[in-house]
């Protein structure tokens, strides 16, 4: 199967989701289970056999992770984005848009690499809200294959939910070891299962995509096929041309 340019940048986010993302998120779950189990030990007054370091590591591969996440996610809708620019020829129809875009871009990484440093309660509120409108605005773009119609089994809403869940888990880092009350980590554990779930979906509905998004050279064909559901001939497809002699 040859495949071009635009099939390989197509392919690109299931890829580094794979071999990058979900290894990674597995880390992490496994990382702060001991680092609960570790927690309750002391609580209990028992000595723990989990070592002290995991909770440093936690919180290492939690900033790791949600940077993997936001990338994947600007990732995936990159390319959908710029393929609707060119083929609509939208630069030269509205130059605004396209450098709106861009900015777009660079303001939501810029925000996230600030909320990375930022130390003060209100800083990381603001870059943390910054980054979150940056996802939403670009990933409302014309292009994406949302499936705004199915939106609960969508794997873009499931991917952009799961990416705010990290930007915010990400601005309540400082919140969580100040706060003696326990209601930050509460929060955190709360918000981070249903953020695993969201996970668990992606890789679901993701599979499911892969199968439906075709690749450039069969899109003339599959695009002829019926997809109304109120239509009588739902799921049928013109028929293919015979093959060259």
């Amino acid at each position: 199967m040859d495949l071009n340019s635009k099939d390989v940048i197509l392919l690109l986010h299931p890829a580094i989701a794979v071999t990058v993302v979900f290894p990674l998120i597995g880390i992490v779950v496994r990382a702060a289970w001991l680092t609960r189990q570790r927690r309750l030990d002391i609580q209990a007054a028992n000595k723990s056999r989990i070592p002290p370091v995991v909770g440093q590591e936690h919180l290492q591969l939690g900033r790791w992770l949600t940077g993997a996440v936001v990338g994947i996610f600007l990732l995936g809708i990159t390319r959908s984005i710029f393929d609707k620019i060119l083929t609509d020829q939208v630069f030269a129809k509205n130059p605004f848009k396209v450098i709106v875009i861009v900015l777009l871009y660079i303001a939501t990484i810029a925000s996230l690499a600030l909320l990375y440093r930022a130390q003060e309660k209100h800083w990381r509120a603001i870059f943390a809200t910054l980054t979150g409108i940056g996802l939403v605005v670009l990933g409302f773009q014309d292009g994406i294959y949302r499936r705004d119609e199915e939106w609960f089994v969508s794997h873009f809403y499931f991917g952009l939910v799961a990416a705010l869940l990290m930007v915010f888990a990400l601005a309540i880092v400082h919140d969580i070891y100040q706060d003696r009350s326990n209601r930050w980590r509460t929060a955190h554990i709360v918000l981070n299962c249903i953020a695993v779930l969201l996970f668990i979906g992606q890789g679901l509905t993701g599979t499911r995509d892969l199968l439906e998004i075709p690749l450039s050279w069969q899109e003339s064909t599959i695009y002829q096929c019926n997809f109304d559901q109120k239509s009588p001939g739902y799921k049928t497809c013109p028929p293919l041309a015979p093959p060259k002699p």
